[in-house]
Formats: C-alpha cells, structure tokens, sequence
C-alpha cells in the first residue's frame, strides 16, 4: 500500500500544474489516479506493480520525469510496464497513433491492462464532454483508432474488454 500511495504523491508532484483539456480544466491527475481504480475496481486487477504504472504512465510522456527516476523510485518492473505505455513525443503524432496500434498485441501483459483502462477512462471522459478545440469528428475518430489499439491488448482482462465493447458499441457508428 504504501508504495502504491508513494506513486500517487510522486505523480501527482509531477503533474500539479497540468490540466485536462475538458471545458472544466480538471486536474491531470485524476486521470491516472482514475485509471487505477479503474484497474481495481472495475477491473479486479490488484497487482502493485500495474496499479503503480497506471498512476505513473504518463510521467515520462507529460512531464520532466526520467525512466531512470521510476527505477530509482518504484524499480525495474514499474520502470518497464510505464515504459510500455509511453509514446515518443518526439515523432510526430501520426506516427505515435500508428506505432500505439501497431505494438499493444506486443506489450507485457501488465502493460495492456494498463492501456484498457487508460483508454476506458479517456472514452468514458469523450462521451460525458468534448475536449476544448475538438470537433464532433475528431472525437469519433478517436473512438476508432481507440478500438484499434484496444483490440491489440485482448486476452488479459475480460471485464475491462467486456466494458470496452459496451462503450464502442454505443459510439462507434458502423
């Protein structure tokens, strides 16, 4: 527990400044402190490790944290699942969507429950409001390239897979 409560503190440094790019401005960090009860509760998963990651998986990604500072801090395990889940900002977005899709059947298995409930939370928060400069269009299209890298991380958890195709089947149209 009190490793998994040193990983919140820690992300949650990381990302005070942060905002969500709903019309309200939420707090960054309920993002990855929503993907991890999403994780637990919805998901049953009470692995340390995964739960650590899915509060720390955009660390590297969003904020100055180092891969080298997650060893340090959380170990080798939690250091490689966030790893994982992280893109390289430095090629270009359409590369990132493309090579998300392209390696989640690739990943860890801990490494795709934490992508199932990244993506269940960002759906869920699409379908409750849509994002500041985001057209109607830009949001489905999400939904579908969501699909896609989700579709990569099936066999790990039914009930989160079993959440994901209730939340696809209202939203993507055929």
């Amino acid at each position: 527990m009190l490793r998994l409560l040193t990983a919140i503190d820690f992300a949650a440094n990381k990302h005070r400044q942060q905002r969500r790019k709903d019309p309200e401005g939420t707090p960054y960090i309920n993002h990855p402190i929503g993907v991890a009860r999403i994780l637990y509760e919805e998901g049953g998963v009470d692995d340390t490790a995964a739960l650590m990651a899915a509060v720390l998986h955009d660390t590297v990604e969003d904020t100055d944290t180092t891969f080298d500072e997650l060893t340090q801090a959380f170990g080798d395990e939690v250091s490689r699942i966030v790893a994982e889940c992280t893109d390289d900002k430095t090629l270009p977005k359409a590369d990132r969507k493309r090579l998300q899709i392209e390696n989640a059947p690739h990943k860890s298995d801990k490494a795709k429950l934490v992508k199932l409930a990244d993506k269940i939370y960002n759906l869920r928060d699409l379908q409750r409001t849509t994002p500041k400069g985001w057209t109607p269009e830009r949001v489905a299209e999400y939904f579908v390239w969501a699909k896609r890298v989700t579709d990569g991380c099936r066999g790990v958890n039914a009930r989160l897979e079993s959440i994901l195709d209730r939340i696809y089947a209202e939203s993507i149209k055929a």
